[in-house]
């Protein structure tokens, strides 16, 4: 079956953003990153699909020998039926056993947390991009701000400079 001219074809690695989790950069000190997949129901799929997942408050949780991502929103697919699913209930990840004995071990060190930074699409499958990340004090975040704003304006003198 071809492709629509709309849609174009699907490229196999093209990588497609669902949702990003903005307030994570900010919040946390990334310290490393993987990705995982989830198992999802085939309406939060097409919830997905559309954009409809918000990662805000969301993180993953280790218990069992299993990585949860727990606190996503996935809104009610539109024209789901009674078989929709239930907006915020804890997903599994799909991780290797050696990635989710990392993760708990990182996660036993003071301080440490996984978060989600965001949600995509690999060719057909979603994905979530997860971080260990360092929670940071309000004075960081203000430290970081200064440093954002400076090298802003360095930019914008540099760039003065040149016209």
């Amino acid at each position: 079956m071809a492709a629509t001219p709309r849609s174009g074809p699907r490229q196999p690695g093209a990588v497609r953003p669902l949702a990003i989790n903005r307030r994570a950069r900010h919040d946390y000190e990334l310290l490393e990153t993987l990705e995982a997949g989830l198992v999802l129901t085939g309406t939060e799929v097409k919830a997905c699909r559309l954009g409809r997942v918000q990662l805000r408050d969301a993180f993953v949780e280790l218990r069992d020998g299993e990585a949860w991502l727990v606190g996503v929103h996935v809104s009610p697919y539109s024209h789901g039926n009674r078989e929709n699913h239930l907006p915020d209930r804890p997903r599994k990840l799909l991780l290797h056993r050696r990635e989710i004995d990392r993760l708990l071990g990182r996660v036993q060190v003071k301080g440490l947390t996984v978060i989600p930074l965001s949600l995509h699409l690999r060719g057909n499958r979603i994905k979530v991009e997860l971080a260990v990340a360092q929670g940071r004090k309000s004075h960081d975040k203000r430290e970081a701000e200064r440093r954002r704003e400076a090298e802003a304006e360095a930019r914008e003198a540099i760039r003065e400079h040149r016209r």
